[in-house]
């Protein structure tokens, strides 16, 4: 009998979608928690601080609140928005964590990054398979 370490279960996608933005928020909160272990991070977030109008924090919030919200979105919205509204979120949360790693980024927020970056791409694959599957 040939046993496999994982056993092929059908998910559905939208299920799928809203893990996996579950799994891309926690990595962001993560990097962000570990982040604050790097020397120098309260002087640096204090001058940063000072530095930032509302705006800036408005948008960061915005750009944020993309990953809370598709966890939501990914469970609720019909297939045809829904792959929309991934295939859209999915490129502006890419940039959303390269923007954030591109000033002297420690070791730990590269990997974080990283896996990130990666989750999001297999949402972004999962959403546009889903479609073809569907209509195909």
């Amino acid at each position: 009998m040939h046993t496999s370490l994982f056993q092929k279960k059908s998910i559905h996608p939208s299920i799928l979608l809203s893990t996996l933005w579950v799994f891309v928020l926690m990595n962001m909160i993560y990097a962000d928690i570990i982040g604050t272990l790097r020397p120098g991070y309260i002087e640096m977030l204090d001058q940063i601080s000072k530095e930032l109008d509302q705006l800036s924090v408005l948008m960061f919030s915005v750009l944020m609140e993309i990953p809370i919200v598709m966890i939501l979105l990914s469970l609720v919205l019909n297939q045809k928005v829904n792959r929309i509204a991934n295939l859209v979120a999915v490129p502006l949360s890419i940039i959303w964590v390269i923007y954030g790693g591109l000033t002297d980024p420690p070791l730990s927020y590269l990997f974080f990054g990283s896996v990130e970056v990666a989750a999001l791409l297999f949402i972004g694959w999962t959403a546009f398979k889903w479609n073809l599957k569907q209509n195909g």
